[in-house]
């Protein structure tokens, strides 16, 4: 539940067009809503300003449906990252408005006003096969408001792909950086631009990249100050993270145009 949507509520009370029993029932829900198999946290969104998310991986079909419809009558966005096409199936039967982006395996419901784009940040991905933790990165942005640049396949391995791309670069409020095998891509971006990246290891690469453990080491020891990193193939958690950072810098500049214009 999100700051307008209690506004609205309150709103309805005052002009007489809800009962104050019925707003009680609605507000009973916060600050969690027991499910029984989940406790859903509709009260994050007015504690962090963003939404709880659905991780649907290792949940049933059903329980990612349940969630996702007792989510969509709260009134805000919907976002279920890591859904198979089985997931899928299920949440469309009972929220036939979602979405299915099967790259990025998220399925997602917009209920607020699309959000004119706060940022831009830039999704970037070394390699093709890198898209997947790039996309699921790109379309969480998307879906918590900002606007996103997406530059992929430019690895280390030709790096005049990368160069080609600075003028997008130097726009970037935030540079989120998905790369495997040796995890070079983020330290080459930290040097070029004047934002923080945010690495995201990916599980891509031969025996000696472990999974992702090799990129992980790598981007942990980059020697560019600007870059901070995430769990391996984390592309929610980095587009998270980069959403409340252009957040807290919109706000910090909001706030300085407002002193600025006081004197």
């Amino acid at each position: 539940m999100t700051r307008d949507a209690i506004l609205a509520l309150l709103k309805q009370v005052e002009d007489g067009n809800l009962r104050s029993a019925d707003a009680l029932e609605k507000l009973s829900h916060l600050p969690f809503e027991d499910a029984g198999f989940a406790k859903i946290d509709h009260h994050r969104s007015l504690r962090l300003g963003l939404p709880e998310v659905i991780y649907a991986a290792g949940k049933t079909p059903d329980q990612v449906a349940e969630i996702f419809a007792r989510m969509t009558l709260a009134g805000g966005d919907v976002i279920a990252t890591r859904a198979d096409a089985v997931a899928w199936d299920a949440v469309k039967q009972m929220v036939p408005g979602a979405e299915y982006h099967a790259e990025a395996r998220i399925i997602g419901l917009r209920q607020c006003e699309e959000s004119s784009g706060a940022g831009p940040i830039a999704v970037l991905c070394a390699g093709t096969s890198d898209i997947p933790v790039a996309e699921e990165s790109a379309v969480t942005a998307e879906y918590l408001g900002l606007k996103v640049e997406r530059i992929y396949d430019v690895g280390v391995a030709g790096l005049h792909r990368l160069l080609a791309q600075r003028d997008l670069l130097a726009q970037a409020r935030v540079v989120v950086v998905c790369a495997g095998m040796e995890g070079a891509l983020p330290s080459v971006v930290g040097g070029l631009v004047a934002a923080p990246v945010i690495a995201v290891p990916t599980s891509v690469g031969y025996g000696a990249a472990f999974g992702g453990l090799t990129a992980l080491l790598g981007m942990l020891n980059s020697c560019a100050p600007n870059v901070a990193v995430v769990n391996i193939d984390n592309g929610f958690g980095a587009a998270y993270v980069a959403a409340m950072m252009v957040r807290s810098i919109t706000s910090a500049t909001k706030d300085l145009l407002q002193i600025s214009g006081s004197h």
